[in-house]
């Protein structure tokens, strides 16, 4: 069917793409240290949002259903890595 990535908090799916794939019964995931990442499962699709990046990705068919898992893994990674590093703009000392 297909993955469908919105790149802003504000951005989501359409009204044809919610009526179509996110419909009857879900089953609600959360993530993350303050729960920032959360993950709704439905019959044929999962909706995934990252309140901390702000990206919402739409997974839709049995197949492309199944990637979800994967990029929920990346997600927690990539959260992990940018809190252990620090911010170099702000942190960091003027020459």
């Amino acid at each position: 069917m297909g993955v469908f990535r919105f790149e802003s908090k504000y951005a989501a799916p359409t009204k044809e793409q919610r009526e179509r794939y996110m419909r009857g019964e879900s089953e609600e995931h959360t993530f993350g240290n303050d729960g920032e990442i959360v993950l709704i499962l439905y019959d044929e699709a999962a909706y995934l949002k990252d309140d901390r990046e702000g990206v919402r990705i739409l997974f839709t068919g049995v197949s492309d259903k199944q990637k979800v898992n994967d990029e929920v893994r990346r997600l927690l990674e990539e959260h992990g890595q940018k809190e252990q590093r620090p911010d170099e703009f702000e942190n960091g000392k003027r020459r």
